[in-house]
């Protein structure tokens, strides 16, 4: 009889362990709380002023950015405009003319005439164009390798000699160049059950890039090699150099490149999961990183930034648009005072004003320290 009941409880523990149901709830009506109760902390202004190097105000007003700015301690917004030719220009002037002190502009690259045999030359000479309007650097987005054809219809590749001239004018003009190259790894994957970015990718299936000409890799690569042939340009590559999922390669890519910073913007949600390579990343490339935010600027946003970087809270919702990046949440990495004064200001300042990056403490700002905002 005791070997009899020993089974029948062994295989009422069998079932209670493989125990699986058919579910039909929707995945977009699932929404769970989390029970943790842990510390929380809500950040309602930057431990020291900000500069957001990457937003995008076209649709803003400036009065509305503001009045957000002024709530959350955000000292200044550069504006990466999207737009091109004379509606570029009424772009920087929009905001120069609402309050260049808060306002800076970077340039969109134009590829509307790439066919033409003198794209280059006309487009250096928007570029200066551009920098005499009061533009402090140019961008070149994820079409450059993905979908740029040029006059024969072949795919420009990002490292393509003829765009050289591009990249010697900018380091002329003293602006950086923003690249963003490429985009998440889930991005180049298919659209299935076991893609982690599944809910984003159906609610954007144009950001899909699976069966692309050239792979991921490839096109980070390319990039790379522009950076390492124009050691006089300075380079910023926006999202964490598009690896936030692989920091050790974005360390490598630091350490071989003196001429390259990253930003932040829209990857809280990369760097917010891996909490202890994240903020070892932060503390030895303190003088690298720029903070941005990339998304319209919203109280609740810049807060939850301002969590993520500052303290040490716990499995907390990440700043992201309306579809989310992905299931998960994220964790503080409780930066010391030093890292977040050059995170949230002084390498955006020393970009504002067209130096290279430095080890250590910059010349341009040593010596003017921010004043905390609480």
């Amino acid at each position: 009889m005791a070997s009899t009941k020993s089974n029948e409880d062994r295989d009422q523990f069998v079932a209670l362990v493989t125990a699986t149901a058919e579910v039909t709830l929707p995945l977009g009506e699932f929404h769970p709380k989390s029970m943790l109760v842990t510390p929380e902390h809500f950040i309602e202004r930057g431990r020291f002023p900000v500069i957001d190097y990457h937003n995008h105000l076209d649709s803003v007003e400036p009065e509305d950015a503001l009045r957000v700015m002024d709530a959350c301690g955000i000292e200044k917004i550069v504006n990466i405009t999207m737009k091109t030719g004379d509606a570029a220009l009424g772009m920087i002037d929009k905001f120069q003319r609402a309050d260049p002190q808060r306002f800076a502009t970077i340039g969109w690259m134009d590829w509307s005439e790439v066919a033409k045999p003198d794209f280059v030359e006309r487009a250096c000479q928007t570029l200066e164009r551009l920098v005499e309007r009061g533009a402090v650097g140019i961008k070149f987005w994820k079409d450059l390798g993905l979908t740029v054809r040029d006059g024969s219809g072949a795919l420009l590749r990002i490292d393509d000699e003829r765009l050289a001239p591009l990249f010697d004018q900018a380091a002329a003009l003293n602006i950086p160049v923003m690249f963003h190259t490429s985009d998440p790894d889930a991005f180049f994957l298919p659209i299935d059950p076991h893609n982690e970015r599944y809910e984003e990718l159906v609610a954007h299936p144009d950001w899909g890039f699976y069966g692309s000409q050239y792979s991921k890799r490839e096109l980070l690569d390319q990039r790379d090699r522009v950076i390492l042939r124009h050691p006089r340009t300075t380079f910023v590559c926006a999202h964490v150099a598009e690896n936030g999922e692989h920091l050790a390669r974005v360390e490598r890519l630091l350490e071989t490149c003196p001429n390259l910073y990253v930003d932040i913007s829209a990857r809280a949600s990369e760097l917010g999961r891996q909490p202890y390579t994240a903020r070892q990343f932060f503390l030895r490339f303190a003088d690298r990183i720029v903070f941005g935010s990339d998304l319209l600027p919203e109280e609740t946003m810049y807060r939850l930034y301002f969590r993520f970087l500052e303290t040490a809270d716990e499995y907390f919702e990440y700043p992201s648009h309306a579809s989310r990046q992905g299931r998960w949440n994220i964790y503080g990495l409780h930066l010391p005072d030093e890292v977040l004064r050059r995170v949230y200001r002084e390498n955006a300042l020393r970009l504002l004003q067209g130096l290279q990056p430095e080890r250590g403490r910059s010349a341009a700002t040593a010596g003017s320290e921010p004043t905390p905002n609480r």
